[in-house]
This record gives C-alpha cells, sequence and structure tokens, in this order.
C-alpha cells in the first residue's frame, strides 16, 4: 500500500518534467494518489505536454493565482474531476528580473508588489479557493527557499519567501481548527525553469555541495519532492506551521 494510497491531491506549478512539482505529482501517483494539475495562460499547453510524462495522464485545471474569476471558479472546475482533495501543493513563484540580482536598492514598489502577490499572498488565495474540497486531515504543503537568510541576488524575491513563510503560519493556525494543516519544504537550489531564471543564480548553486554535510546534486529535485509528498501523507497528523529543510544540512551550518 502506498503512502498516498486513495488521496487526491492538487499540483501547482508543473511546467517541465525538471521541475520540483512534476516530481511530487510522479511520487504522489506512484504512492497510489489521484493528482489534478493547475496552470493558465500560455503555461498551459506545455502544463498538459508534461503532465503526459507522469505515470498517469493528469487533468490540468485553468487557475491564475492573481484572478478573482479563477479562483472563485477552481472548486467548481476540481470538482468535474473529483469531490474532494486531500492535499494542495503550491509551487508557484515568480517576480520580475527586476527586483532580483543585485538590484534591491533600485527596485520599484510595482514590480515588488508583483513578486509578492504572486509568490507569498497566492499561498493563502490557493487555500482559500480549496478549501472548500479539503477534508478534515488535509495538508497544504509549499515549497520555500530558507528566508532567514539575505542570499545573493535574491534580493525581493527573498522578502517574498519571507512573507510566503509568515503566510504558512497564519494559515496554519487559521485552518487548524478545520484539521487542515499547512506546511512547508525549504529546498536547496535545485536547477528548475524557475530558478535558472534568477539573474545570477550561479552565486547560490556553486558552493552548496560544499557546505552541504550530505552533500547536494542541484540537478536532483526528488529528495524536496519526496519531502512534499510525505507532508501530504498521514504520517504527520500533528504537525503544522512547520517548515522542513531539505537543502543537505546547509542551514545549519555556520557561515
Amino acid at each position: 500500500m502506498g503512502l498516498l494510497e486513495g488521496k487526491t491531491l492538487l499540483v501547482t506549478g508543473v511546467l517541465k518534467d525538471t521541475s520540483i512539482a512534476f516530481h511530487v505529482a510522479r511520487l504522489a501517483q506512484e504512492q497510489g494518489a489521484t493528482v489534478i494539475l493547475t496552470s493558465f495562460g500560455r503555461q498551459l499547453r506545455l502544463t498538459q505536454v508534461t503532465a503526459r510524462r507522469l505515470p498517469s495522464p493528469a487533468p490540468v485545471v485553468q487557475l491564475d493565482v492573481t484572478d478573482e474569476e479563477d479562483l472563485a471558479a477552481l472548486a467548481d472546475r476540481v470538482r468535474e474531476h473529483t469531490d474532494h482533495l486531500d492535499a494542495v501543493v503550491h509551487s508557484i513563484g515568480f517576480a520580475p528580473q527586476s527586483v532580483m540580482g543585485g538590484n534591491f536598492l533600485q527596485a520599484p514598489w510595482s514590480e515588488v508588489a508583483t513578486a509578492m502577490e504572486i509568490s507569498a499572498f497566492s499561498l493563502k488565495s490557493l487555500a482559500v479557493a480549496a478549501q472548500p474540497l479539503l477534508v478534515q486531515g488535509g495538508a497544504v504543503v509549499g515549497l520555500t527557499f530558507d528566508a532567514a537568510f539575505a542570499w545573493p541576488v535574491y534580493d525581493w524575491m527573498g522578502v517574498a519567501k519571507a512573507a510566503f513563510e509568515s503566510t504558512a503560519r497564519y494559515l496554519a493556525r487559521d485552518l487548524g481548527p478545520n484539521g487542515i494543516r499547512v506546511n512547508l519544504v525549504s529546498a536547496g537550489p535545485v536547477r528548475t525553469t524557475a530558478a535558472t531564471s534568477i539573474p545570477g543564480f550561479e552565486q547560490m548553486e556553486s558552493t552548496w555541495s560544499d557546505r552541504a554535510p550530505l552533500g547536494w546534486d542541484v540537478t536532483d529535485p526528488e529528495p524536496a519532492a519526496r519531502a512534499v509528498a510525505a507532508l501530504c501523507s498521514d504520517w504527520f497528523p500533528a504537525t503544522t506551521a512547520e517548515i522542513v529543510h531539505v537543502d543537505g544540512g546547509v542551514h545549519a551550518m555556520g557561515q
């Protein structure tokens, strides 16, 4: 019997098969879950193509987390495929390049606001939109990059991740009475499409393996994906508002 046998998961952020979200969806299916994906706009077709590379093709529903109509329609769109959700995976993040790559002091609020809405506020938006379908004992799991530090080149995306992590704690507080857990996985740098779009990303990844007691492979998204899958399961029934680090141990090492 698989870790997620009989579960139904909604997974956001699947673009290519190099993404952590893709491997979450793959592992979830291998562990017995039914998986539904979300995408929108020009990315929708790419997600549909990538979905065919999963062990079982997964349906893709329209969701732009900045669109109120999409958010309001999410539950009905998901109901076309299932009558409930056991877990929701948030793997969404975006910041204009102008607010990263050493532009912290020059970044304009209008573009910082875009990063904050898509990369932080969207966790609340997604959780609320999916809440009507989430069962007692369900889970919301998000992916973050350790916001305890000021990383090279990450700039306002790092600030957005700090807001994201705080948002998860408040969601855990407010959704806990409904039996819904909210946890995050803080992954080390993985060479995904989103990560490599960060100007100067190689500065963060280049020394990670040397600093990690367990070592670190920037081309392997599976360790982070496994942690997400585990947090979606019933094996953490009393864990919420937690950040699980999957980074080879770098978060605990001195500089």
